[in-house]
């Protein structure tokens, strides 16, 4: 028989005192910190821009999300139905397991967020055949895995584009050492998150199997009843499906971080002055990083002071930093071994600020959302690290 207090203590809430020290502390720290920018754009403008700035983030941002997630939902569907994971999943192992410690099946992540963006891996974290291929500690990992890569061919193409815009400088080689940066980034990232995982999870911890995967004898997959064209249908629709879902549970986390990531980074509208308009800011951020350009100067090689804003608007959004590294390009502050470093940091944090919260919401995993920061934060930073001295190494030997 169950004992009542048993079950009570476990479904019971956690709970503080009605009135305690926190309700205060909050208070000056929540009027403080929205004093800042009240104070430098005015109460008015700093109102209207944090407005302004999540509905365009809501409509520019989002909406395309969802509509990456949704096609990209049904691409997954379409992988797993016809044995494409499976397939993946028996290549890559001898690769994937020791390089990065996950299932061959993860590279698929790789391969979806390169072509698109972070939130897509979630499409095919929400299949339930692709998730039977992970340990439980393997499985939060798929957000630094995924966001590692995140707009990848985006930034790679967009960067290359920009040595036609400025003096014809080639930055093929930029590029590519960009790109291995950001790999060694994400190999970073993803081990100290599975390092962490660990510990709460263990090691042997399957993920929960559900009527789909349960009972699948084995060398055999899961398929959905039917012809191969009602199969073909019905992966399709599910899949599409699925990354609505995943897109409309990616609005919380998109909207509120990356609008205050913004308004830290940007500065000022045109002119210098504040309308309220939005992605504007109080540029917080780069005032700090340029204080510690004698340390980040030796670590990433800036060829001016504001080069470091690129990396820290891709905090909050890849696409803002790259119009931010085009501008420094055309200006001539910033050169090729600049844009190795971009590309590295660009593609590696890709506005992971904005996305790894509600990313990890939505694989149930909140309790490790500040482990995933933290993973993430490590990861970019060597990330650039890693492609400012391999580009020097590389410029040597060339």
């Amino acid at each position: 028989m169950v004992d009542e207090r048993e079950v009570k203590q476990k479904v019971r809430p956690a709970q503080k005192k009605e009135i305690s020290l926190e309700a205060f502390i909050f208070i000056i720290v929540f009027v403080a910190f929205f004093g800042v920018f009240a104070w430098k754009m005015g109460m008015v403008n700093a109102m209207n821009t944090l407005m302004n700035t999540a509905y365009k983030l809501l409509t520019d941002t989002v909406l395309y999300l969802t509509a990456v997630c949704v096609l990209m939902g049904a691409v997954s569907a379409l992988l797993s139905e016809f044995g494409v994971v499976s397939l993946t999943n028996r290549i890559l192992r001898p690769l994937m397991q020791p390089v990065y410690g996950l299932p061959g099946a993860a590279s698929l992540g790789i391969v979806t967020t390169f072509l698109s963006d972070n939130p897509v891996i979630l499409t095919l974290a929400d299949d339930k055949y692709f998730r039977s291929f992970f340990k439980k500690y393997q499985f939060p990992a798929l957000t630094n895995l995924g966001t590692s890569f995140g707009m990848g061919m985006i930034v790679c193409t967009f960067m290359l584009g920009l040595s036609t815009k400025s003096s014809g400088q080639s930055f093929a080689l930029a590029v590519l050492v960009g790109l291995l940066g950001a790999v060694v980034g994400s190999i970073i990232s993803t081990r100290m998150m599975l390092h962490f995982t660990k510990k709460v999870y263990g090691k042997d911890e399957d993920m929960e199997a559900s009527g789909e995967t349960s009972g699948i004898e084995k060398n055999m997959r899961p398929v959905r009843p039917g012809s191969v064209g009602n199969r073909l249908l019905d992966a399709i629709l599910e899949g599409g499906a699925s990354g609505v879902k995943m897109g409309v549970s990616i609005v919380p986390g998109v909207l509120i971080i990356c609008t205050l990531v913004m308004m830290l980074t940007n500065g000022p509208g045109e002119g210098g002055a504040y309308t309220g308009a939005a992605y504007e800011g109080i540029g917080l951020l780069p005032w700090l990083a340029d204080k510690l350009s004698f340390i980040l100067k030796p670590l990433f090689g800036f060829s001016s002071p504001e080069a470091v804003g690129v990396p820290i608007t891709a905090l909050g959004a890849a696409g803002a930093a790259i119009g931010v590294a085009e501008r420094l390009v055309e200006a001539g502050k910033a050169g090729a071994g600049d844009v190795a470093v971009f590309t590295a940091m660009c593609m590696c944090w890709s506005g992971y600020l904005s996305t790894h919260v509600s990313m990890m919401n939505s694989l149930h995993c909140e309790k490790l959302i500040s482990k995933a920061i933290i993973s993430h934060t490590v990861g970019g930073f060597l990330a650039g690290v890693a492609a400012h001295w391999l580009y020097v190494l590389l410029s040597m030997i060339a």
